[in-house]
């Protein structure tokens, strides 16, 4: 199946799956809403690297505010947009994968 997918660099992407980060900041925006696979960036401190985790919902995205920080796990920077997650549905075991910048699609065998 084809999905879209982001990746984050971690530990951030461990948090978006665990559900800490449940508001992910971009200065870019889209108008796509659904499903996204988080990917976890490679880098060689945080386990899992260079992943495909799991599956979060795109439900709504706008400017971002004061209100936002905690949940976004950072403060407010200049031209953030803050993308709202929920849905988390952690895949069984990481999916090594060739992560890519910005929002963009990947092919998986899942069930979903």
């Amino acid at each position: 199946m084809r999905f879209k997918a982001l990746s984050l660099q971690q530990p951030v992407a461990n948090w978006v799956m665990e559900g800490k980060k449940t508001i992910e900041t971009r200065k870019w925006t889209t108008k796509y809403r659904g499903d996204i696979v988080i990917c976890s960036s490679k880098s060689p401190k945080i386990a899992p690297a260079g992943c495909a985790l799991g599956l979060v919902e795109l439900y709504h995205i706008e400017p971002m505010r004061k209100e936002h920080e905690k949940k976004a796990c950072v403060k407010v920077y200049p031209r953030a947009n803050s993308w709202f997650l929920r849905n988390v549905r952690c895949f069984e075991k990481p999916i090594p994968i060739k992560e890519q910048l910005g929002l963009f699609s990947l092919e998986l065998n899942l069930r979903v």
